[in-house]
């Protein structure tokens, strides 16, 4: 018997504002020092919600968000703060400490 497998998409699991925020902590962990990972991240966060009106919130058009956070996109940190904004995240630092 041949085994059917689908594609995982984290996106059908960021339900609720806890799900997204373990999501892109355990992202930042993983690969935080790839700016293309963490746009990704939130490309997925932003089609868990409505990329549509995101885009009107960043005043972007839709396919130029898609494609900034695509992950092959290069988006500028004012986008990705504009996006972290609109998604109601708050971007911060702390210690690098080794």
């Amino acid at each position: 018997m041949k085994e059917k497998f689908t594609k995982w998409d984290a996106v059908e699991y960021l339900q609720t504002e806890e799900d997204i925020l373990l999501y892109l902590e355990a992202c930042i962990e993983e690969n935080g020092s790839d700016p293309a990972y963490i746009a990704k991240a939130l490309g997925n966060i932003a089609r868990a919600r409505n990329m549509s009106q995101l885009a009107k919130d960043v005043d972007i058009s839709r396919p130029g968000l898609y494609k900034a956070l695509s992950g092959e996109g290069n988006p500028s940190f004012e986008v990705i703060s504009k996006v972290a904004n609109a998604l109601g995240l708050q971007i911060g630092f702390t210690s690098a400490a080794r």
